[in-house]
């Protein structure tokens, strides 16, 4: 959560943020911390304490408490632990905040995102989950590594599940309109001699690799849900990857939340991309 802050405040994305955490030292630390920074970047006023009245009146609350997963879990495992965690947390922000948009970052990202629009009673597109946001960012990383151009000049979603079932939407990858596909249009599947689909499983293990290698993944996340904070409170509209209500989307015929391209406004999100998914 305070690699989130960080990118928050470093961006100048907010003019006011506050901070809530039972552990209330290490927060007033993490606070003072934050604060003495304040001069080397635009004003910016940081409140911090325990106390959910704190975040009263808030246009975005976004959630990240909960355990976090150890080597050798995956994401799935963290369930229940963190369920319970939100049915804590939810009611509380909403109480203070019921004109709110609902942010959720913990894991298991999807589930949890389906719970604290349950737990809230908000409006489904006002509760959005970081979902697989952060999947596409790496994956265009690992496109841009074997096409050598820029990340940010890689056109290339991930879909569905935030994680291990996560899809990728190999049709769509595209450098200046000229799309994977056109050259190759076996890309990404089982016939691929050019095994592409290597990537995708290097995007599944990218963050367990991380986990192992420093404990837990922070600053991509955290740019992640930076991004995603701009484009609500500044009205961009700009299209991500996060986590939506999916009902009646392509086929789906559960009351589920997944990952697909939405657009990002002032009122949480406003319109969903149905992209064409062609059969292989």
């Amino acid at each position: 959560g305070i690699s989130i802050a960080f990118s928050i405040m470093t961006q100048g994305i907010a003019s006011e943020m506050t901070l809530v955490d039972v552990m209330e030292d290490k927060l007033k630390g993490e606070l003072m911390d934050l604060q003495h920074g304040l001069t080397f970047l635009d004003n910016m006023k940081i409140t911090a304490g325990s106390d959910y009245a704190l975040s009263a009146g808030s246009k975005l609350c976004i959630v990240t408490a909960g355990a976090q997963m150890r080597e050798g879990e995956s994401r799935l495992d963290l369930d229940q632990r963190n369920t319970n965690i939100l049915k804590d947390i939810i009611p509380k922000l909403v109480q203070y905040s019921p004109d709110t948009i609902l942010l959720i970052v913990s894991d298991p990202v999807d589930l949890l995102t389906y719970v604290a629009w349950k737990l809230s009673g908000l409006p489904k597109e006002r509760v959005i989950g970081s979902g697989t946001n952060v999947d596409s960012s790496r994956f265009r990383f690992l496109l841009s590594e074997r096409f050598d151009v820029a990340p940010t000049s890689i056109h290339g979603w991930i879909i569905g599940e935030h994680g291990d079932s996560s899809v990728p939407v190999w049709s769509g990858v595209d450098v200046a309109g000229v799309r994977l596909r056109d050259l190759n249009p076996a890309a990404g599947t089982s016939e691929d001699t050019e095994n592409w689909n290597s990537i995708h499983r290097q995007v599944i293990q990218s963050a367990y690799e991380i986990i192992r290698l420093k404990g837990y993944p922070s600053w991509a996340m955290a740019l992640s849900v930076s991004v995603l904070t701009r484009a609500i409170l500044n009205n961009t509209r700009n299209v991500y990857a996060v986590s939506t209500f999916v009902e009646g989307i392509h086929g789906v015929q559960y009351p589920v939340f997944l990952s697909v391209p939405c657009v990002l406004g002032e009122n949480g999100i406003t319109d969903v991309i149905q992209q064409t998914y062609p059969r292989m």
